[in-house]
């Protein structure tokens, strides 16, 4: 499900609600020193994860000190819009993806591991981010998380 900016879902999960979903993020974010906040609505139904570094992590690149979601429930699960950033200088791209792909990967192991492997976090055949705009992945590997068994 896009949206009119071309923001479509970078990752779904099934097994699981929004709810529970945007917990995952905003604790991890927590933990690479991102001060979050978290907002839901009802009408419509959405959470909002906004996320400021406050603690420096040499992982995070300059153009990744502010990060923006939106979480929407889907049929069985939910889906992960990223809001923001939504433009990547060349010099940022292979530490903004190795940012993305960890976020990613500690979303897949999360929600396995709590859930017993009853849920499971993966990629729609569209993903994309902001920043690779509506042409499909350019860095299939920050798009993507990878294969969990």
């Amino acid at each position: 499900m896009g949206d009119s900016n071309g923001n479509g879902d970078w990752l779904r999960v099934r097994g699981i609600g929004r709810e529970r979903f945007a917990t995952y993020l905003v604790d991890y974010l927590g933990s690479i020193g991102y001060a979050v906040e978290r907002t839901e609505s009802l009408e419509p139904s959405l959470s909002r994860v906004r996320g400021r570094l406050e603690k420096m992590n040499p992982a995070v690149p300059p153009v990744a000190r502010e990060l923006a979601f939106r979480l929407y429930p889907t049929s069985g699960g939910a889906a992960l819009v990223w809001e923001a950033p939504t433009e990547i200088p060349a010099e940022e791209r292979a530490r903004m993806d190795r940012l993305v792909a960890e976020i990613s990967s500690h979303l897949v192991r999360a929600v396995a591991t709590e859930s017993h492997a009853t849920a499971k976090v993966s990629a729609p055949s569209d993903s994309h981010l902001p920043w690779q705009g509506n042409g499909g992945a350019l860095v299939p590997s920050a798009a993507k998380p990878p294969e969990s068994s």
